[in-house]
Order: structure tokens, then sequence, then C-alpha cells
């Protein structure tokens, strides 16, 4: 363990206690102090390791007085870890402010890498990793929710959300309404004794969830918009909407004749001669 860092930010096991590493298991038993998300579940983890070394809660109700106090503590020359439940401190667990705070006094920190559900979670599903992002939580109000996935129907890359059972129902619908039937897939207890991947179009899990039970947290892994979708929704689009109208759409969003013309013209692959002759009198 290196003597000057004053902050480790240790990554645990999400399910399988033998995938701690050797790394962390050295610095949890070497430490002056480990601030934990809950006692308990952290002091499991150092018995299995034959670990006596103190923990001090630090979780999403106290995080930020606590943050001050352990910073306090590195300040006098303290050594400590900071853990969460399971998997790396920061990423949808109480972390991040201390590691904040830490870098913004210029604290040496070193962070150990090791298990993540999102990342355990997108490799498995079989959907697209080589671009993605980490979306977590969303918000628990319902519309909140749907403005916030609307946001994200265009992105291409894969997207990961975590999701309560409770809720899982409810926001599975909301994904198939907001985003069609693109393929998806759903993860939970991984590394665990019971590893569970569904993977499927959005339509059918959010009618298997109509009647199974959701049971432990999940990662809901979902595909991008691609270059297809994109296609078959301007196919829609052109069916539902004549040209004429799609520039007087243009046109109530404050667009000059000329740049709605362009518009459309770039949109449905036609010149704008096309365009134009179809709205002479406008």
């Amino acid at each position: 363990m290196d003597d000057t860092v004053r902050l480790y930010v240790v990554a645990t096991p999400i399910g399988n206690l033998s995938d701690l590493s050797p790394r962390a298991v050295e610095v949890l038993q070497t430490v002056d102090l480990i601030a934990c998300e809950d006692t308990r579940t952290t002091g499991r983890l150092l018995k299995h390791i034959h670990s006596s070394v103190p923990t001090i809660s630090y979780h999403q109700h106290n995080e930020e007085s606590r943050s001050e106090q352990l910073l306090e503590m590195m300040l006098q020359g303290k050594t400590l870890a900071v853990v969460s439940d399971a998997g790396m401190p920061g990423i949808s667990d109480p972390g991040e402010r201390l590691i904040a705070k830490a870098v913004d006094q210029g604290l040496p920190l070193s962070v150990l890498p090791g298990p993540c559900a999102f990342l355990t979670a997108l490799v498995g599903s079989g959907l697209p990793a080589s671009r993605f992002s980490f979306i977590g939580f969303l918000e628990k109000n319902r519309s909140a929710r749907r403005a916030e996935l609307q946001a994200f129907s265009q992105r291409e890359e894969t997207l990961i959300f975590y999701e309560a059972p409770h809720r899982l129902k409810e926001t599975l619908a909301l994904f198939h309404e907001v985003f069609g039937d693109r393929r998806a897939c759903l993860a939970r207890e991984l590394s665990k004794l019971h590893e569970e991947y569904e993977r499927g179009p959005l339509g059918e899990l959010a009618q298997r969830y109509e009647t199974k039970t959701p049971r432990g947290e999940y990662v809901l892994i979902l595909e991008g918009f691609t270059q297809a979708q994109r296609e078959d929704e301007a196919r829609a689009h052109e069916a539902a909407y004549t040209v004429r109208e799609d520039v007087l759409a243009a046109l109530k969003q404050g667009c000059s004749k000329k740049e709605a013309i362009k518009q459309v013209a770039r949109a449905r692959g036609l010149s704008k001669n096309q365009v134009y002759q179809e709205v002479l009198d406008l």
C-alpha cells in the first residue's frame, strides 16, 4: 500500500465475494478507517477477509456532513477507504462528494478497479458495447421520467439504466411507449447463484412483467436508435404528412419559407425545387 495515498476508492463484489481483488483485500486490512454505505453489509465483507479495521457510516442521508468529517481526518494524516454496499463508489452510490473534496484539497487518492454492475450487464447483454451512455436511475415522477426518456429517444449509442423492482413493470411499459420495440436486456443477481439475463424486444419484456414478479434491482440495457429505425420513422412520417404540411409546420416554428423548404427537402431526400413546387401559393 502506498503511504502517500490518503483516500482509497475500493470497488467491492456485486454478489460473489471471490471477485474481491487481492489488492482490495490488502487495502481493506491496512487503512485507518473504512467509510461504508451500510456498516453491517461491509462488516460481513471484512469478516470474510479477516479485517479488523473500524468502519463509519457514509450514505446518501449523511454524505455531505460526513464528507467534511472524513476530509478533516485525511488532512490530519489518516488513510481512509471508501466502499459502497456493492460495486464502485460514486456510481449511483455514495462516494462522489468525498472524492471531489479530496481532489479539491489536492489529497492523493487511488481508485482500485473492480466489479461494476452496469459494465457486467452491458457485456453480457449482447447489445453493442463500443459506444454507450450510463444513465443510472431515472426520476421517480412519471411525467419527469417520460420527459427524460424522450430526450434520449434519438441517441444512437446503447443506453444503460438502473431500476428498482417495484417500478420495473411501469418502467418497461413506459420504455415500450417511448422507444417502440427496440432490443433490450434485463440483468439481475449478477455474479450470484441465480444470475439472470432476459433479452428481447421491449414489448415482449413489458408483457412478461405484466404477470412476473420482479426481484432485486435490475440493470436495463437498451439498444440505441439505429439507422434502420430512423428510416422507418421517416417513412411513417411521410405516409402520415404531406410535403406541404411539413413546410407549414416549419413556418409555424419560425423558419423563413426558404429555410423551411430547405429543411423539408433534406429530411425527405427531395430537391428544393420539388418541395417548392408543392408550396407555390404560400
